[in-house]
């Protein structure tokens, strides 16, 4: 557990410094969601927009772990090293992205469009929300909404080659992207400022390449690791 848990800060590392992506694809969402609470819940506001975030985490973590018994079954074999140099380029361009330097990360979202037409619908039949477990199932369904983001931390999660880590470490990156998704009032605009300042973004960026280029297989890892 102590060799994770670097992975798991850099897990949450992801999901905290994502948070401006997370912003633009999932704002307009939240705000719909909090819309649809009706007029007699509004006191439970707080516990219900808790609970979509809730179920949203619990959704990446089931795909961490569904995609890390795929990574399980590979390890050892060349399509697992495949999988981790996959995983890596992700990673060097998720850093690009968080820096600003290059958005096509954002093209890797197409390829859940199919699976979130056939999601959406069902979504819709959980409006409005009226009591807590509504809200989490529809905060997990929101979770398979496509985000290039999620997807390429996904791959680098599963690459681990267990399930359970794989689930955990998405697990850690969906309570990196709580701030800016729950966070109210002087604290969210003071971490939403922070998170968009430049520095804090190229640094953050820099840091999520580095740990791409160690994620790399080579003999490079051993060079990093030294310094």
């Amino acid at each position: 557990m102590v060799e994770l848990l670097p992975l798991l800060g850099s897990a949450l590392i992801l999901g905290l410094l994502g948070g401006g992506h997370c912003l633009g694809m999932c704002g307009g969402l939240m705000g719909a969601l909090t819309l649809a609470i009706p007029p007699e819940q509004r006191g439970r506001r707080l516990r219900l927009l808790i609970a979509y975030n809730l179920g949203r985490v619990l959704s990446y973590a089931s795909a961490g772990l569904l995609l890390g018994l795929a990574g399980w079954a590979l390890a050892g074999s060349p399509l697992a090293t495949a999988m981790r140099v996959l995983a890596a380029l992700l990673l060097i361009a998720m850093g690009l992205y968080l820096a600003g330097w290059w958005s096509g990360l954002t093209r890797v979202e197409a390829l859940g469009r199919g699976l979130w037409r056939h999601i959406q619908p069902v979504a819709t039949r959980l409006l409005p929300v009226s009591s807590l477990p509504r809200a989490l199932l529809l905060g997990a369904l929101w979770g398979w909404l496509p985000c290039g983001l999620v997807y390429s931390t996904l791959l680098w999660a599963a690459s681990q080659g267990s399930a359970i880590n794989s689930a955990l470490l998405m697990l850690a990156f969906g309570v990196g992207t709580w701030p800016v998704l729950l966070a109210t009032g002087l604290v969210a605009e003071r971490s939403n400022a922070l998170l968009r300042q430049r520095g804090v973004r190229i640094a953050g960026g820099l840091l999520v390449i580095l740990f791409g280029l160690w994620t790399l297989p080579g003999p490079h890892q051993h060079w990093l690791m030294g310094h």
